[in-house]
């Protein structure tokens, strides 16, 4: 298994599981590249879950899935163990703790890799009714589209009418695992248009301009209110007075402080 390769394996994985995580216990990671594995945590593809709630039993040869149990733990560690219901000649087996850890894999996870190797802003990931991840905009030499991660029996990047595969746009270099970045441009530009939800005018910068400047003036006024009310007083005072009232917008007081003065 190549680097590369295990990364499509964890996609083909989250694709059969239609999204959701997908599960891979300590044991199986230990057979995969050492590089692959590190790069696959370092880059968050792969975090750490919860102990199995099931394992193999190693009580012998038949390698029977059975389920664990972990009673609570007085003053030392807690034991693990799984009870053998085939054999008379075996009762409790015990499971050591790594045996139970495992890390998973989901398609959050996997919309967040792609949006941190186009550069895209995490904060703008979210879900659209049509079952899309929505990753961030990306302009191409033609026009700006909305790119987004579509989840089904194959994991799928959108832009506008246009998709393929993550699968054939993930590369593995020197720096770790990273999307083609010159793949998703030519995805973007091979729509006829642009996203009109997404491309934007001159109308909508003119009216979110006009909004930040009535809310800059707002702050302005209630400004010069407190400084005849509690003269002499700091602007970082002043500034953290408006940041507890409505008209703050959820602003920080420092970004307050630096548009509160004409």
């Amino acid at each position: 298994m190549t680097p590369l390769e295990a990364l499509l394996e964890l996609l083909a994985r989250v694709g059969a599981n239609r999204g959701a995580a997908a599960l891979v216990s300590e044991e199986e990671l230990s057979r995969w590249p050492a590089q692959a594995v590190r790069e696959l945590k370092l880059q968050r593809l792969l975090v750490k879950a919860s102990p199995a709630h099931s394992v193999i039993c190693p009580g012998c040869e038949r390698e029977c899935t059975m389920p664990v149990y972990t009673p609570p733990a007085g003053n030392g560690p807690a034991v693990s163990f799984v009870v053998c219901d085939k054999r008379d000649d075996i009762n409790r087996v015990a499971v050591s703790a790594e045996r139970l850890r495992q890390w998973r894999c989901g398609a959050e996870a996997l919309g967040a890799f792609v949006a941190r190797s186009l550069g895209l802003r995490p904060e703008s990931e979210r879900k659209t009714d049509a079952g899309l991840l929505e990753l961030g905009l990306v302009t191409g030499k033609r026009r700006s589209q909305m790119v987004c991660l579509r989840v089904g029996e194959r994991l799928e990047l959108v832009a506008g009418e246009n998709s393929g595969p993550l699968a054939e746009r993930v590369r593995y270099g020197a720096d770790g695992y990273f999307v083609d970045r010159e793949a998703i441009l030519q995805l973007v530009d091979m729509a006829t248009t642009g996203d009109r939800r997404y491309t934007p005018s001159n109308a909508r910068r003119e009216a979110r301009r006009l909004k930040t400047q009535a809310l800059h003036e707002s702050w302005q006024k209630e400004y010069r209110a407190l400084r005849k009310r509690r003269p002499g007083m700091s602007d970082v005072w002043y500034s953290r007075q408006i940041k507890n009232m409505d008209i703050a917008q959820e602003h920080s007081a420092e970004t307050i402080r630096k548009h509160m003065k004409r």
